[in-house]
């Protein structure tokens, strides 16, 4: 046995051990507690996506190595996400953006370059990072017009995953920029969108005249 081989059968006993403790009772704190444990890892990570399901393609997104995600390693995790449901594959992309791709300034350019991607995950990967750093107070105010003028274009015509995340920077932008206050309510009442959508007590809707109100309204708290 060669030492590649071994190296191997090592790594894949190491992914039957961490795939037996993932099932249905499995929480995102639990995954982070083994990924604390493991800390990086890209091959075992890359292994454990190969198994296609949601809560090890979790764990692994939180051990890659970021040095290692090009532009055309992250095409090739986008393909894979397109086996999920509609939600477990916004998710994947939100966790991956949350976790890996806002941590390096190379995959930080690359998300920079999405807005017009041909992936309906990467743009609103773009948009999310928008909202994100609006949210976190990351960024100085200075590009909201741009931003709400590339959402006023083309939120009616968005893929629904796409048109979530425009939607939310548009809400962040009017909760902390007074004077895009007034056009992100109207953006809001033009496109309706998320008007009639029932949220759980305690929740802040995405509609876009109550979500900044409701922010808002925090704030002067």
């Amino acid at each position: 046995m060669n030492k590649n081989t071994s190296s191997e059968m090592i790594r894949s006993s190491k992914a039957e051990n961490i795939l037996s403790q993932v099932n249905s009772k499995t929480k995102l704190g639990d995954l982070r507690k083994i990924a604390k444990d493991i800390k990086k890892d890209h091959e075992l990570a890359m292994e454990l996506w190969s198994t296609e399901a949601f809560l090890p393609r979790l764990l692994a997104i939180l051990i890659m190595d970021k040095n290692l995600l090009s532009q055309e390693v992250l095409n090739k995790l986008d393909q894979d996400m397109q086996t999920h449901t509609f939600d477990e594959r916004n998710y994947l992309m939100d966790w991956l953006m949350a976790n890996q791709l806002t941590k390096d300034k190379k995959t930080i350019a690359l998300m920079e370059s999405w807005e017009t991607s041909p992936s309906a995950l990467q743009r609103r990967a773009f948009w999310y990072y928008k909202a994100r750093l609006r949210w976190t107070g990351q960024t100085p105010l200075d590009n909201n017009a741009d931003l709400l003028a590339a959402i006023e274009a083309n939120i009616a015509q968005e893929e629904p995953e796409v048109q979530w995340a425009m939607n939310f920077t548009a809400g962040w932008i009017g909760v902390y920029d007074p004077k895009n206050r007034a056009r992100c309510i109207k953006l809001g009442e033009k496109t309706g969108l998320y008007k009639d959508e029932m949220v759980s007590k305690g929740c802040t809707p995405n509609y876009l005249p109550a979500f900044i109100a409701i922010e808002v309204n925090k704030r002067a708290k």
